[in-house]
């Protein structure tokens, strides 16, 4: 039978079940196709002593809660109120749990359930979800807390700790280098492509080096040598226009350009 305060056309589709022991309190919590974990409602209520359909109204009249609060099949362990095997549950979405939590009132419960209420708000929250992502199935001692004490077992996991962090760094350090390294080598291959042409820069000081030659021929017969001095720039690099030069031929062309101007002014070039 299905119990009336699940929502029907609201429901999930469960992909896994763990029973996580709160306080020796036994809460059935499940994961979702979607990766969200919920809780059972009903376990949740009756574990705390507070009644599961005066909750459910109220979850159903809050705007953020409702959004949460969803129906899916769970496995009942035999011995447990209604019987063992697969039942409908109502089931409230873990983060949800916390905001659901502190819309009751610890003053107007009675007296008996109070610490057990405010071990729920502070905590119950945190450990169902760990069920899912650690494995934590309980509210015993944590790691760091079994760390404190001096053990020969502690000592060992310690230093084991302490190897792993070490090889640890190692593989970082080899993968940063074998980055660069591949970054090097693919510097060092553009630098080398013979298709890499020069740079603005480079085409500047090609443009100028070529300008001093054409003037200083121009002194002499009068004429417009620029054509003439980029004609031979192109013809001896085989290229349409000087930008076009390839990069790794640069020092060499502005070397040829420095031996034409300084045997035109028997001076070095200022460029």
């Amino acid at each position: 039978m299905v119990p009336p305060d699940i929502h029907m056309d609201n429901k999930i589709n469960v992909v896994e079940q763990k029973t996580v022991d709160f306080y020796d309190d036994d809460l059935i919590a499940v994961r979702a196709e979607d990766g969200q974990v919920y809780v059972s409602l009903r376990h949740m209520c009756d574990s705390i002593g507070i009644a599961r359909q005066s909750q459910v109204r109220r979850i159903r009249e809050h705007h953020v809660l409702a959004k949460g609060y969803t129906g899916g099949t769970i496995m009942i362990p035999p011995g447990l109120r209604g019987g063992g095997g697969k039942q409908q549950a109502g089931l409230l979405r873990v983060d949800l749990v916390p905001l659901w939590l502190s819309g009751i009132d610890v003053k107007r419960v009675r007296e008996e359930i109070r610490p057990k209420l405010e071990k729920y708000q502070e905590e119950v929250a945190k450990v169902l979800w760990e069920a899912f992502q650690s494995g934590r199935l309980s509210t015993g001692p944590t790691v760091d807390e079994l760390l404190q004490k001096d053990t020969p077992a502690v000592r060992a996991y310690k230093v084991a700790r302490a190897i792993a962090d070490l090889a640890l760094n190692q593989v970082v350090l080899e993968s940063r280098l074998d980055d660069y390294e591949s970054r090097l080598s693919i510097i060092e291959a553009t630098l080398s492509d013979p298709r890499r042409q020069i740079s603005a820069e480079q085409a500047m000081h090609i443009s100028q080096a070529v300008k001093a030659i054409a003037l200083e021929m121009g002194t002499r017969s009068g004429r417009n040598e620029f054509q003439g001095v980029y004609g031979e720039l192109y013809r001896r690099y085989e290229i349409p226009t000087y930008r076009e030069l390839p990069a790794t031929k640069f020092d060499e062309a502005m070397n040829f350009l420095r031996d034409w101007y300084s045997s035109l002014v028997d001076q070095a070039a200022p460029f």
